[in-house]
């Protein structure tokens, strides 16, 4: 059976994401950085649990412990994010107001988080038959949009500029561990608390390329950047 990590899963994306992947097969491990919110979200929805805080060494490492004498891991969805340039009305920090501490604490989940729990996991997804990466990123992380004409009008800079950076990451990984299937992957504008709920499509429909590459066989693609259309523009 397919061992999966879903982190940030008590909720929103992640939690929908974990009810897809259990109801074809998967044992999921829902990662939540509050322990009683996950345990409740586990509950509900016959997973497994684990606390997890990404942007704590000790908390990742005991994550790492506790899913390895379970029997390891096959799937790792890095779903956890932060949007903190958007206010609670919605309004979002433009360049102007962009603070370096602003930044920091964006990139301290959104990148080094990322990077936190995908090294901690590395031996355990090697010994994986069928090793799996998806990390969840953002139409807005493409430069090739944001610099066209047209494109997207968001004015934030700190978390487009954290999810351009899990590109990078993933990009580079994949390359790394070639016998690894790691991808980047865009939900879409979807209705979350990570937006204040300003998005305009469900997690049902966000969540659809997330499971998608979540099960993604060793001849599948590595490298990329899609959504549920296809692939996207750097």
């Amino acid at each position: 059976m397919t061992a999966t990590l879903i982190t940030g899963a008590n909720k929103g994306l992640g939690f929908e994401t974990a009810r897809r992947l259990i109801a074809v097969g998967h044992t999921v491990y829902v990662g939540s950085r509050d322990a009683e919110r996950g345990r409740r979200a586990a509950a509900q929805l016959g997973a497994r649990v684990v606390q997890l805080d990404v942007t704590d060494d000790a908390s990742v490492a005991a994550a790492v412990r506790l899913i390895d004498a379970d029997g390891g891991l096959d799937v790792l969805v890095n779903n956890v994010g932060i949007q903190e340039e958007m206010g609670d009305d919605g309004v979002v920090v433009g360049a102007a107001g962009l603070t370096a501490e602003l930044m920091r604490k964006t990139f301290e989940t959104n990148v080094f988080g990322t990077v936190r729990v995908l090294h901690a996991f590395l031996p355990a997804l090697q010994r994986s038959a069928a090793p799996v990466v998806v990390n969840v990123s953002s139409g807005l992380a493409s430069l090739t949009r944001a610099s066209t004409p047209g494109g997207p009008a968001y004015p934030g800079v700190a978390y487009p500029a954290s999810k351009t950076a899990v590109n990078m990451i993933t990009v580079q990984y994949a390359k790394a561990f070639p016998a690894m299937r790691i991808n980047a992957v865009e939900p879409g504008f979807t209705k979350t608390d990570l937006n204040r709920n300003t998005g305009v499509q469900s997690v049902e429909q966000g969540a659809e390329i997330i499971v998608r590459m979540a099960q993604i066989g060793p001849d599948g693609p590595t490298g990329g950047y899609f959504d549920a259309e296809g692939s996207l523009p750097w």
